[in-house]
């Protein structure tokens, strides 16, 4: 037997397949019919030419024993340019290794149906008119119910006019590996697109068409695929199940059932799936764990006129996006671009868990007119974390852009927990005259917590860099935790307003510490950015935005450890409205509640308080105004307001007015007012230079005092009370017994009185003398002055009429009798 012979029987399966690839990748491969149908196979060196086959309207059915393209070799599908399908399936069990060139005449879609395992090789290529299907699937199931299987091939197979609707999966299906040398993407500052630079290895189809990949598990290594304006497909799957192919425009599109049981989908070394062109394509990937490493990315740009296609991201477990290469501006992206008219891509995930580290991303950005698309997150349990181990700046993210007059997308994120950390962020932001997107997040558990080593804050904002305005950001959630320096945040760093916060936390919310350039907060503010900030996006120094509104709803909000809740606004715009609705709020060493401006009017602060109000240790509430700007006011409903250890409510002003103070409480404690800042726990509303504000405090609890009247001390002299009797003895008395009291228990009759009489002998008392009634003299009346003169000694006297109130004479008993 011969050295081809030999080589030809190793290739056909006798040799274990773990190790038949690399064999058989170092030799001249080969292309043999099986013999079930009429294929046809000629060779010249490394070059196959197919042709015959059967053909059933405008499908074409090849079977091949083995299948497998050498370096700088290649397979041409020698078919009828009118044929729309080539169904080609391996029956031999050995893997097929592609790694040179597969090629069809006209538009035929092509489908290569391989059980026993596909690589596609670093030199590997596709130049078909068609969509290109590659799948470890048993057999492809059609309308009719025929079944082109590789697995039980027959010598008269039955074969279909229809269209194909769907793969058939084994219990076990073989994987798939696509081998590359990475892609070439550049970039020149992060306020740029990536400049596409052609991948030196690459597998790709005509612009518009599919190009999926279907079987176990998926693993590309520095391979990329390309479907200009087309579509990608990835689907792992872990077991048998059908996955249905649903005919569109584009080609296909894979559908999987319920209950389905999926394979790993892994992207390494730079690898990279791009549908990027004029109406730019889709890209979908299914399995059971996704996993990006080394700089690998889904990109989709979009130049056109149309909407994009969407980018979707589906796993039984989990997707993991890590990593960065040396080129720190390459990093593990899902990232979609918008340069023309038409939106950029809507990116959709869809995990029980998703896990973004080291600079890696999820970015939808617009540039010029578009409008960037959305991103929608469902998982249970979401973790941005870190920055790019060779760039700090390069901070994981998932964020919506606008950098022109377009629109940023909104952000959507429904999920049990999010944990935001070490300088990661979810934002929605703009540089342009578009605003940005919103921001919505449902979930159980939220924590926004610390910065990375170049110092950035973790956080979850929508923000303006431009003149734009950012939008809202709504946060629904049990318990919410801001720590280390983290900041939940609507904020202007130039002239756009800073958007709004809504925040409710059915359980609590709790703001606490501080990393080593910034204190944890929740705020919406217009806010000086750092130098190099302005010089690396073009910013001039001018601050006339007005800052957001901020509403917080929460049975237990605690701030401490210099955490922040506020509006603020450094530049001359005014601060905000913050209103607070809590059962208890505290504030502990040097909490911080504020609504603040530099030169604008202040912001207002509301609190609706359940229980308690809890400041201490050098905590404060404050509504103040730099400049010529008024102070804010604050306005405190709570049943107990308590201020200790130098904690203060401040409404104050340099040049404006002082705001006004409410205070609606039963109980205050250890709060006075002062009309200025001391050492002690102070309530003020004073203005430097202008006018002072109000400080109004209302204690509308019950006092049990307040139902007793407190009587004069100098008592009334009773002789001017009482007339004199006319009798000149003394001894008279006046008794009364009423009715004897209460009985001693309720059943007890009341006994009735004894008529009372006086048995004395009052002969002696008959005679009477004179009796005359005091009568208390009456105070002076006050006469109207009715003309003047000059009296002797050259002085003016005012003259009136006589007095015409008559002055009663002093009664007797003679006068008495007389009347």
């Amino acid at each position: 037997m011969g050295a081809t012979s030999i080589w030809l029987v190793l290739c056909a399966g006798i040799v274990p397949l773990m190790v038949m690839p690399i064999w058989c990748s170092s030799v001249s491969a080969q292309i043999t019919p099986d013999s079930t149908l009429n294929t046809t196979v000629s060779q010249s060196g490394d070059n196959f030419t197919i042709t015959n086959g059967n053909r059933v309207g405008n499908n074409l059915f090849h079977s091949f024993s083995q299948f497998s393209v050498p370096s700088n070799g290649s397979a041409l599908f020698n078919n009828a340019a009118d044929v729309q399908n080539i169904f080609s399936r391996i029956t031999g069990g050995s893997v097929s290794n592609i790694d040179g060139l597969i090629k069809a005449n006209g538009s035929a879609n092509l489908f290569l149906l391989n059980p026993s395992g596909i690589i596609f090789g670093a030199n590997a290529q596709l130049n078909i008119g068609g969509s290109f299907i590659g799948t470890t699937a048993n057999s492809i199931k059609f309308a009719d119910g025929v079944e082109f299987s590789a697995i039980n091939p027959q010598a008269n197979p039955l074969l279909s006019i229809n269209v194909p609707i769907g793969l058939q999966m084994g219990n076990n299906p073989s994987s798939i590996q696509v081998q590359g040398t990475g892609h070439a993407l550049t970039i020149t500052t992060i306020l740029a697109p990536l400049i596409r630079t052609p991948s030196p290895t690459k597998l790709q189809v005509q612009p518009g068409k599919t190009l999926a990949l279907v079987g176990g598990n998926l693993n590309l290594n520095g391979a990329t695929l390309n479907a200009e304006t087309g579509q990608i497909e990835l689907g792992s799957l872990g077991g048998s199940g059908l996955v249905t192919l649903v005919p569109n425009t584009q080609g296909y599109t894979l559908r999987y059932e319920n209950g389905q049981s999926f394979g790993d989908i892994q992207l390494a070394q730079k690898s990279l799936l791009n549908v990027s062109g004029v109406n730019s394509g889709s890209v979908q990937l299914q399995g059971r764990k996704i996993k990006f490493t080394d700089g690998s990315l889904v990109l989709t740009t979009n130049l056109g006129n149309l909407p994009s296609g969407n980018i979707h991201l589906q796993a039984s477990e989990a997707i993991d996006i890590i990593g960065t290469t040396s080129d720190a501006k390459i990093r593990s992206w899902i990232r979609s671009e918008a340069l023309g008219i038409g939106t950029g891509a809507n990116i959709y995930i869809i995990t029980p868990r998703l896990t973004l580290q080291e600079g890696s991303g999820l970015n939808n950005t617009a540039f010029g007119v578009a409008n960037s698309g959305q991103i929608q997150i469902e998982a249970s349990a979401i973790e941005l974390s870190g920055s790019s181990a060779v760039n700090p700046s390069g901070v994981t993210s998932i964020a919506t852009t606008a950098r022109g007059t377009g629109t940023a997308g909104d952000i959507f994120v429904n999920s049990d927990s999010l944990l935001v950390s070490d300088g990661a962020s979810l934002s929605s932001l703009t540089f342009g005259q578009g605003s940005s997107g919103q921001v919505n997040i449902r979930n159980r558990e939220t924590t926004v917590r610390g910065d990375n080593p170049a110092g950035l804050y973790s956080n979850i904002s929508v923000l303006t860099y431009g003149t734009g305005s950012a939008k809202t950001l709504t946060l629904n959630t049990a318990r919410l935790q801001v720590l280390d320096g983290g900041v939940v945040a609507g904020t202007s760093f130039f002239i756009g307003n800073g958007g709004d916060i809504s925040v409710n936390a059915t359980e609590s919310i709790q703001i606490s510490g501080r990393s080593r350039l910034n204190q944890s907060s929740i705020n919406s503010s217009v806010l000086k950015s750092e130098p190099l900030i302005r010089k690396l996006f073009g910013l001039a120094d001018i601050l006339t935005a007005n800052a957001g509104n901020v509403s917080v709803t929460t049975p237990n909000l605690i701030l401490q450890d210099g955490g922040t809740l506020s509006v603020t606004n450094q530049g001359t715009g005014n601060g905000g409205n913050l209103n607070i609705t809590a059962d208890r709020i505290q504030l502990k060493n040097q909490g911080l509640i504020q609504a603040q401006t530099e030169s604008g009017n202040g912001g207002n602060i509301g609190l609706q308080v359940e229980k308690l109000l809890l400041i201490r240790d050098r905590s404060q509430i404050t509504a103040t105004a730099g400049g010529s700007g008024d102070g804010g006011n604050i306005n405190i409903n709570a049943p107990i307001v308590a201020g200790l250890e130098n904690s203060d409510i401040i409404a104050n002003a340099v040049k404006g007015r002082g705001g006004n103070i409410q205070i609606a409480t039963r109980e205050i404690i250890g709060l006075q007012y002062r009309p200025q800042i001391t050492a002690e726990n102070d309530i003020t509303a004073s203005s430097q230079f202008g006018v002072n504000g109000t400080v109004d405090i209302n204690n509308f609890g019950v006092d049990p005092n307040s139902g007793l009247v407190e009587l004069p001390v100098k008592l009334t002299d009773s002789s001017q009370q009482i007339a004199t009797s006319c009798s000149s003895t003394t001894g008279s008395s006046f008794v009364t017994t009423g009715r004897g009291g209460i009985p001693q228990n309720p059943t007890q009759e009341i006994g009735s009185d004894r008529t009372w009489s006086d048995i004395r002998d009052i002969s002696a008392y008959r005679k009477t003398g004179e009796v005359k009634a005091q009568i208390p003299t009456s105070s002076g009346v006050l006469l109207q002055a009715t003309s003047w003169h000059r009296n002797a000694d050259g002085k003016i006297e005012l003259i009136t009429d006589k007095s015409p109130v008559q002055v009663q004479q002093a009664l007797d008993c003679a006068a008495i009798g007389k009347s």
